[in-house]
């Protein structure tokens, strides 16, 4: 049996960064590193001071999931309408759904898992669709699609 890809992400040792959203700080839990870049992992949180954007995208992803562990979440998702996720929900985001944040509690905090590693995010000018993507700049590098 091989421990090649082992890793364990400890709370005590966490270090939180910006990345993708500046209103939101990322937790890396090395699952990328670990699984070649199969599989990303991150804890997220709310960025203190800092606003967010409605800014309806799209992640080119083959599987995104997202658990709220602390604090509330509001998105607005094609086809679905507005989804606020608590402490304990979980949501499926399918590979190209467009969606929006409306707004986050100061405290909240999410596990995110997202297929593959690396992806591409695309802002859209709209939830329900009709318009062609635009790739934001450097989102294929961090890896994470909230």
């Amino acid at each position: 049996m091989t421990t090649d890809g082992f890793v364990a992400s400890h709370a005590r040792d966490a270090h939180f960064e910006r990345g993708l959203r500046s209103f939101f700080e990322y937790r890396d839990l090395g699952i990328k590193d670990a699984t070649q870049g199969r599989v990303a992992a991150h804890v997220i949180r709310s960025a203190a001071g800092q606003a967010f954007s409605s800014q309806p995208h799209m992640h080119e992803t083959e599987f995104q999931l997202v658990y709220v562990l602390k604090g509330w979440i509001e998105f607005e998702y094609e086809g679905q309408g507005v989804v606020r996720l608590e402490a304990g929900s979980c949501v499926h985001q399918p590979p190209g759904i467009r969606h929006r944040e409306l707004g986050h509690s100061e405290d909240v905090e999410m596990l995110e898992i997202v297929l593959p590693g690396n992806f591409t995010t695309r802002e859209v000018s709209s939830v329900d669709g009709g318009d062609s993507p635009t790739r934001v700049p450097g989102s294929r590098i961090i890896g994470s699609g909230i």
